[in-house]
């Protein structure tokens, strides 16, 4: 695995990949664009891995639309892991000291994806030697789940990939257009403020 980037807030642009990487998997920043990816494809690249892309290029490079079954069986020779999700997203900071702390190392990373029941996430598996596992957790989360003020981001339609800020969270159930009671939180995208049920967020890492 190689660093390609100085910090996690840099494009992973096309002029920083070369015939040198070819069969290795890179890290960028914050974003991707098709033009990159395009030429990570034809560099023969094994695997990039970035904060965000942009969603809309998939269909460009699949030749359909993705949905929401599960990925990671498509004939592609580099795969794509994001962080963050979709759009130009700065890679979460524990993320990127974590991958930065391991350039130069061999990685293995396995970019399916399920969103819906039995949930798959990409993964990015880092051998280690013994000396080098710590005593004690490295990281223990604080986080109580999502709260009011949390930064979330919508994993299902009609707003997949946006993100906002939960403005409430009100204890009643409330019907949604498929006729079944949910408990949703009112989350602030843009400028609007929608209803969206609690299972269809998932909190994004702040710092």
């Amino acid at each position: 695995m190689e660093i390609l980037v100085s910090d996690r807030d840099q494009e992973l642009t096309a002029d920083l990949l070369n015939e040198a990487h070819q069969g290795k998997i890179v890290v960028g920043g914050s974003f991707i664009s098709l033009e990159t990816y395009k030429k990570a494809l034809s560099l023969q690249i094994a695997g990039v891995v970035v904060g965000g892309f942009n969603y809309y290029d998939l269909e460009e490079i699949l030749g359909y639309t993705l949905g929401v079954a599960i990925t990671g069986s498509e004939d592609l020779v580099t795969s794509l892991v994001l962080t963050e999700g979709y759009g130009n997203i700065r890679m979460g900071s524990r993320t990127f000291d974590l991958l930065k702390e391991h350039d130069g190392k061999f990685v293995s990373i396995n970019g399916a994806t399920q969103i819906r029941a039995g949930v798959i996430r990409p993964e990015i598996v880092i051998p280690l030697q013994e000396s080098e596992i710590p005593d004690t957790p490295v990281y223990e989360s604080e986080e109580k789940g999502i709260g009011k003020g949390s930064l979330v981001r919508v994993i299902r339609a009609p707003y997949f990939g946006r993100m906002g800020e939960v403005m409430s969270l009100p204890p009643e159930l409330q019907q949604m257009e498929s006729e079944t009671m949910v408990r949703v939180a009112k989350v602030k995208i843009d400028n609007d403020v929608f209803s969206i049920p609690r299972a269809n967020l998932e909190m994004v890492e702040t710092d």
